[in-house]
């Protein structure tokens, strides 16, 4: 295993802001793969993990100081649904993080890998994760992402990115999961307005993570850009910790048709907003590349990674 920074993730943050990397999924459509499938960019992993690799080092070739895994949407449940039993799925698991970190040891400085832990929603593939509400208890989430939180915290990443999480009862599952394991997290929900998916307020969402010492950013991603501002503003009164952003490009995704419509509204000059807000990790999620971390970061830089204003 390629060996990560000396310094943690979370001395970072109280030093400044950190730029995360952006989309890998439309990444790797640019690299020319086909991710017509459920399991999505986590097809890959077995089937392409040199599109992988590309996709990582082209982000911190950008500036990305934080590559987040492929992992998002793999599973037991899902990889066995392909045929892929669990030890080789523990590999896979295993290899998403050893591939970010292979692309982070491109360069001369830190980059930290986060291992993606994507919400049920994103395993059953029909865009549930824009909705939450599946209809499980949080001991049956808890059930349910126990197992990969595990293999991807034994695999040695950085921290684990909690990350599109639509409604409060998964929060709190994997919370309770991710708080056994040892690593630092980040919890990031996806929203809409003031709400959560499922339409909890997110002041009462946020403040879950207010008691968990692992956690050491709170916010949003996989949203609007027009909502992030606010919800950073939040996020860090609701709980005193830095606030993660990433939001996507601002376009609308429909689950029924598998694409993408209307205009892109995602500008790399709001990161200045998201530092007044209180964030202190910035990138993008779907549709944002690798031209728009680098303007990130070149921002970021020009500040010194500090609050701006």
């Amino acid at each position: 295993m390629t060996p990560g920074p000396a310094r943690p993730l979370a001395a970072a943050l109280a030093e400044g802001t950190v730029v995360l990397d952006g989309g890998l999924s439309n990444q790797l459509e640019a690299q020319g793969c086909d991710l017509s499938d459920e399991l999505w960019s986590a097809r890959l992993l077995a089937d392409g993990p040199g599109q992988i690799e590309a996709a990582h080092t082209a982000y911190v070739r950008a500036g990305a100081q934080v590559l987040i895994t492929a992992s998002y949407q793999a599973s037991y449940e899902g990889l066995g649904r392909r045929g892929i039993g669990r030890d080789e799925a523990d590999r896979l698991f295993a290899r998403s993080v050893e591939l970010a970190r292979r692309a982070a040891g491109t360069v001369d400085r830190d980059v930290w890998v986060a291992a993606s832990v994507g919400p049920y929603g994103a395993v059953t593939a029909d865009g549930a994760e824009y909705r939450g509400r599946y209809g499980l208890t949080v001991r049956e989430l808890e059930r349910f992402h126990r197992p990969r939180v595990e293999a991807l915290a034994a695999a040695g990443p950085d921290a684990l990115a909690l990350e599109t999480v639509p409604d409060m009862d998964e929060a709190r599952a994997l919370l309770r999961v991710a708080g056994d394991c040892g690593l630092p997290v980040w919890l990031s929900y996806t929203v809409s307005g003031d709400r959560t998916r499922a339409g909890q307020p997110l002041d009462e969402a946020f403040a879950l993570a207010r008691a968990h010492d692992e956690v050491i950013a709170v916010g949003v991603n996989c949203c609007t850009p027009a909502d992030t501002e606010a919800a950073a503003r939040t996020a860090v009164e609701a709980t005193g910790k830095p606030a993660v952003v990433y939001p996507n490009s601002g376009e609308d995704w429909d689950a029924a048709s598998g694409t993408w419509g209307g205009g892109a509204t995602f500008g790399p000059g709001r990161v200045e907003a998201w530092q007044r807000a209180g964030a202190r990790l910035v990138g993008g999620c779907c549709r944002v590349g690798p031209a728009e971390i680098a303007e990130i970061a070149g921002l970021v830089a020009a500040g010194g990674g500090r609050e701006a204003g």
